[in-house]
């Protein structure tokens, strides 16, 4: 199994209601990918960090393997929510994929 973990800041500019506006566009996208891509075993978003955390979003996703991880990355609905929903709000984003 392979773990896809992702941090992401969002940019400064948003208000405290516009960011949470995006977080949940951020969470709700990419959850539903869940069943819609093939080896995509488990996917969940955090948007809710402590004070201490100097991260806006979390996603941890679990693939079969790393093909299936490559897939994601290209397939035509993720492709949808990270330009749609994610790419655009973006300052930062640092990712670890590994396997467990």
């Amino acid at each position: 199994m392979v773990k896809h973990v992702i941090l992401w800041q969002l940019k400064d500019e948003y208000s405290k209601e516009e960011r949470s506006r995006i977080k949940e566009g951020i969470k709700a996208g990419l959850e539903g990918l869940k069943g819609v891509i093939p080896g995509l075993l488990d996917i969940h978003v955090q948007t809710e960090g402590l004070a201490s955390s100097n991260a806006d979003v979390m996603l941890d996703s679990s693939f079969e393997d790393e093909a299936a991880l490559k897939e994601y990355g290209g397939h035509p609905e993720h492709v949808k929510v990270a330009d749609g929903n994610v790419r655009p709000y973006m300052k930062s984003r640092v990712c670890m994929d590994f396997e467990v």
